[in-house]
C-alpha cells in the first residue's frame, strides 16, 4: 500500500470562503435588516420602509427613496468588498458613513436569494439584479422609482445549520423591530415604517426632533417623564434625554446610544449614565435614555467588528466621565419631584387616604389612577411591615401544607436549631448542637417561593380591584404576544387594550399586592433573550425566579420569633435549601472548631 505523502492544506473555494464569512455579518434577519438600512441612510434617504414576511425568515423587502444607483453599480455592489465608501486605509480615520467595508451585500447575497431593484432621479429607467447564492442570474432594465428596493428571500436556504439556531418567530421580529427603532432615534430626520405580514409595527415620522421620536416609539407616558442634555467639552458634544429617576427598567434594552450619529453598543456608557444617577434609582434598575456623543473622528475606531456594532475610543474613560458629568448636571438642573394631578370630583382628603384592599395608596398621575406605596424618604433605610410580611410567609406555609413531605437529601439540621434573633433586619442567627449558622431570609424564602412556583404549586390567582395599564414598545409589543399563554397560565390574566397597550386584571396569589407595573416590564426584559417559550428552557425558569423574587420576604422585614421558626422550616422542606435561584447562599455555617481557630483558643 503506496503512503500519500500530499499536502492536506486545501485552499477553500470561492463559495465556501463568502458561506463562512457572511457568518460574521449576518447572523439572523435582524442582521440583514441593519445592513440595508445603513445602506438605505448613506444613500441620502428621507424615508425608508421596512416589511418583513416570517420574521424576516421568508422575506426582508428595504425601500428608500434614496440616490439609487446606475447599471455598472448595480452589479458591482455584490462583489466582496465593493464600497463607494472609503478609497484607502486612511479613509477610515475620518469615515462618516454607517456603512464601508463593502461586506453586508456580498454576505446576504451568499445565503439568501436577493432582488436589487434601483433607480438614479436623473435616469429614465431602473436597473434591476437578481442574485441567487452569491451568483448573478440576471440583470435587466425596469421601470422603477427614484431609490432602491432590495428584497432577500429563503435567508439562510442554502445554510440550514445556521437557520436551525435561529430563535422563535417572535423573538427574531423583536430584534428586527429593535434595529428599526434605533435607527429611528439616530436619524430622526427619517422616516421609518417597519411592517410585518402586512401590520404596520413601527411609524416614525420625519420631524427632525428626538423628543418627537420618543412620543412615537416609546409613548407619551415617558416622553413626559425624560430630561434634555445638552453637555460641551474639549472632548465630546453630548445631546439627547435622560428618563427622571422614577421611570428604570431592570434592563438596559430602552438605552440608545450614538457616537457621531452611529448606533453603538457600550457597557461603558451605560456605566457611565447609571453613575450620574448615583443613589437616585435602586440597584439593578437602569434608566430610559436617548444620547448622542459628538466626537473627533480621528478619535473614533469604527472597524473593530464585522457588524460595526462597537467601537473603540481613544479616550473612553475621559468620554465615560464626560457623560457621567452631563447626566449629573441634568439631574440637578431639573425638578425630579414626581408631578400628582388631582381629580377634579373628588375631594383633595379623598385622593390621598383612600386605600384599596392590597394596602397601597391610590392617586392619579398625569390623569391616569394608579395604586403605589407610601413615599419615604430616599435615604430611609426600606422596611417592610409586620403585617406584610406575615402575608408573603402565610402564602408559602399554606402551599406547603397541602404538599408537605420529606426532601430526599441529607438533612439541614434546621429542625434542630435554636433561633438566636435577627440583625440588621435581613439575618436571622441560628445556634446548632455544635455551632451556628447565618440565614438570609430573602434568599431563604426565595428558595422557598421559587421551589413552589416551579412546581405549580402556586395558590391560584388574585383579580385586581384596580386593572394595570401598560403602554409598551413596539418590541416589548412583539414578545408580549409570544409570552401571553405562558404569563397567563402563572396567573397572569393580560389581554390587549389598544395599539400599543394592554390591561393586566389578575396576577399569582404568590406575588400579593402589585406595587407598581415595572414588575410586568420587568417580566418582558427577563425573557428578551431567552428563545423559544417551553418549560424546557430558560424562559420558564426566568419566570418563575422573577416571581419568587417578588413574592419572597424583603431585606429590611423585621420578623418575630414566630415567623422566623415559620421561614426555617419551610426552608428545612425545600429541595435545595442552601442557595437562592440566583445562586447565592441561604445559609453559612460556622463549627464551634472554626470558632475556636478564629479566637485563637487552644481548649
Amino acid at each position: 500500500m503506496t503512503e500519500d505523502k500530499g499536502g492536506k492544506i486545501r485552499v477553500l473555494d470561492e463559495a465556501t470562503i463568502n458561506k463562512i464569512a457572511a457568518g460574521e455579518v449576518v447572523e439572523r434577519p435582524a442582521s440583514v435588516v441593519k445592513e440595508l438600512v445603513d445602506n438605505a441612510i448613506d444613500a441620502g434617504a428621507t424615508e425608508i420602509r421596512v416589511e418583513v414576511v416570517a420574521a424576516g425568515t421568508e422575506l426582508i423587502t428595504v425601500t428608500d427613496n434614496g440616490s439609487g444607483m446606475p447599471r455598472e453599480d448595480a452589479v458591482l455592489a455584490f462583489t466582496k468588498h465593493a464600497t463607494s465608501k472609503i478609497i484607502q486605509i486612511e479613509d477610515l480615520e475620518e469615515v462618516l458613513t454607517l456603512g464601508f467595508r463593502g461586506e453586508a451585500l456580498s454576505s446576504i447575497a451568499a445565503v439568501a436569494k436577493v432582488y436589487l431593484t434601483t433607480r438614479q432621479k436623473e435616469e429614465i429607467a431602473g436597473t434591476k439584479v437578481v442574485i441567487s447564492g452569491g451568483s448573478v442570474e440576471n440583470v435587466v432594465e425596469v421601470g422603477a422609482a427614484p431609490g432602491t428596493s432590495i428584497s432577500v428571500e429563503s435567508l439562510f436556504y442554502n445554510t440550514p445549520a445556521r437557520k436551525k439556531y435561529l430563535k422563535s418567530l417572535r423573538t427574531e421580529l423583536a430584534h428586527i423591530t429593535d434595529i428599526v427603532t434605533r435607527h429611528a432615534f439616530g436619524h430622526p430626520d427619517i422616516s421609518f415604517t417597519l411592517i410585518s405580514d402586512g401590520k404596520v409595527l413601527v411609524r416614525s415620522p420625519t420631524s427632525g426632533n428626538v423628543l418627537d421620536s420618543i412620543i412615537h416609539l416609546l409613548g407619551v407616558d415617558i416622553a413626559k417623564k425624560i430630561i434634555p442634555v445638552d453637555f460641551r467639552s474639549d472632548i465630546v458634544n453630548l445631546s439627547g434625554y435622560i428618563s427622571k429617576p422614577e421611570v428604570t427598567r431592570s434592563g438596559t434594552d430602552q438605552q440608545f446610544f450614538f457616537i457621531n450619529g452611529r448606533g453603538v453598543s457600550s457597557k461603558s456608557i451605560s456605566n457611565a449614565v447609571r453613575l450620574g444617577y448615583y443613589n437616585l434609582i435602586p440597584k439593578g434598575r437602569y434608566p430610559v435614555a436617548v444620547l448622542d456623543l459628538g466626537l473627533d473622528l480621528r478619535e473614533v475606531d469604527v472597524n473593530v467588528h464585522p457588524a460595526k456594532r462597537y467601537v473603540r475610543l481613544s479616550h473612553e474613560r475621559e468620554v465615560s466621565d464626560a457623560v457621567t458629568l452631563a447626566v449629573e448636571n441634568a439631574l440637578k438642573a431639573d425638578d425630579l419631584v414626581p408631578k400628582v394631578s388631582l381629580p377634579e370630583n373628588k375631594p383633595v382628603q379623598a385622593v390621598f387616604s383612600e386605600e384599596s384592599k392590597t394596602g397601597t395608596e391610590v392617586i392619579s398621575t398625569e390623569g391616569v389612577s394608579m395604586s403605589v406605596p407610601v413615599a419615604k424618604e430616599a435615604d430611609e433605610p426600606y422596611h417592610a411591615s409586620a403585617r406584610d410580611t406575615e402575608k408573603r410567609l402565610k402564602r408559602s406555609e399554606r402551599v406547603l401544607s397541602k404538599t408537605e413531605k420529606k426532601p430526599d437529601r441529607a438533612p439541614t439540621g434546621l429542625d434542630k436549631a435554636r433561633i438566636v434573633g435577627q440583625v440588621n433586619e435581613l439575618y436571622i442567627i441560628v445556634e446548632l448542637e455544635d455551632g451556628f449558622m447565618i440565614v438570609d431570609q430573602h434568599a431563604a424564602h426565595e428558595r422557598v417561593m421559587y421551589e413552589q412556583i416551579r412546581d405549580g404549586n402556586s395558590s391560584g390567582w388574585q383579580e385586581l380591584i384596580t386593572p394595570v395599564m401598560l403602554d409598551l414598545t413596539s418590541k416589548e409589543k412583539v414578545l408580549l404576544d409570544e409570552y401571553i399563554p405562558l404569563l397567563e397560565e402563572m396567573g397572569f390574566a393580560i389581554s390587549e387594550f389598544g395599539p400599543n397597550s394592554y390591561v393586566v386584571t389578575s396576577i399569582p396569589s404568590l406575588l400579593g399586592k402589585l406595587e407598581n407595573t415595572e414588575l410586568i416590564h420587568d417580566i418582558i426584559m427577563d425573557v428578551l433573550s431567552s428563545g423559544k417559550v417551553k418549560r424546557d428552557t430558560g424562559m420558564f425558569d426566568t419566570l418563575c425566579k422573577t416571581m419568587a423574587c417578588r413574592a419572597a420576604i424583603k431585606a429590611g422585614a423585621g420578623c418575630s420569633m414566630e415567623q422566623m421558626e415559620n421561614l426555617l422550616r419551610q426552608l428545612d422542606m425545600a429541595e435545595n435549601p442552601y442557595t437562592c435561584p440566583h445562586g447565592r447562599p441561604t445559609v453559612i455555617s460556622f463549627t464551634k472548631g472554626e470558632l475556636d481557630k478564629l479566637f485563637k483558643r487552644t481548649g
